[in-house]
């Protein structure tokens, strides 16, 4: 019988090594910080987003000082990541409409968040989660993978995966869920070739795909 709670517990006694991105994600207690590290993070893996976010920190770690910086010296610090330059448009862009528009503060809803360039479900998700401690399920290609794999649902994209999740995952595990998971996609439960061998979860698993 799956019993999430045991899954739950069982990744966390397993205590897997957290890339330096995750770790420094899990560190931040300010919405604006998760939110543009996050963006940072889209489309590029840790390994690189991680030395990126520390550079671009080093220019502006608020929207007000981040919305004086210019595009081109953005896009060099953050440069390797994804689409650059236009990470480095839409954080200074972002940065402006929290200061002039929204009084400094970033929204903790995620209708809100969603209405930022660049900004989709899992971003906002990631947001409320990490920046405000509200329940919120972030839902990037690792939990989609697993949680398909496992069996416990049965989805087609991440978007339907949050929702499945919404209804079947109790809301103690929401805000925490995202570091387990991609720490054990990033560990064991890989894309290709997982190493069942070591998986703490193994005869939970329904290997559906």
């Amino acid at each position: 019988m799956f019993d999430i709670d045991t899954v739950v517990q069982k990744l966390k006694d397993a205590n897997q090594p957290k890339s330096e991105f995750v770790h420094l994600m899990d560190s931040f207690n300010d919405p604006y910080l998760v939110l543009i590290a996050c963006i940072l993070s889209l489309r590029t893996n840790d390994r690189t987003t991680y030395p990126a976010t520390l550079r671009m920190l080093k220019l502006a770690d608020n929207p007000k000082n981040m919305a004086k910086v210019k595009v081109e010296e953005l896009a060099k610090a953050i440069y390797p990541v994804g689409f650059y330059e236009n990470k480095a448009k839409q954080i200074i862009e972002l940065s402006r409409q929290i200061v002039e528009e929204l009084d400094g503060k970033v929204p903790d809803e995620i209708e809100d968040l969603c209405k930022f360039k660049g900004v989709g479900r899992k971003t906002a998700n990631l947001v409320l989660a990490r920046g405000f401690n509200k329940p919120a399920i972030c839902v990037d290609v690792h939990v989609h993978r697993i949680f398909n794999r496992l069996g416990y649902v049965k989805t087609k994209n991440p978007e339907e995966t949050e929702f499945a999740l919404r209804e079947k995952l109790p809301v103690k595990h929401w805000i925490d869920i995202n570091t387990l998971i991609v720490t054990h996609g990033q560990n064991v439960c890989k894309p290709i070739k997982p190493n069942c061998s070591e998986c703490p979860i193994e005869k939970y698993c329904a290997k559906l795909i």
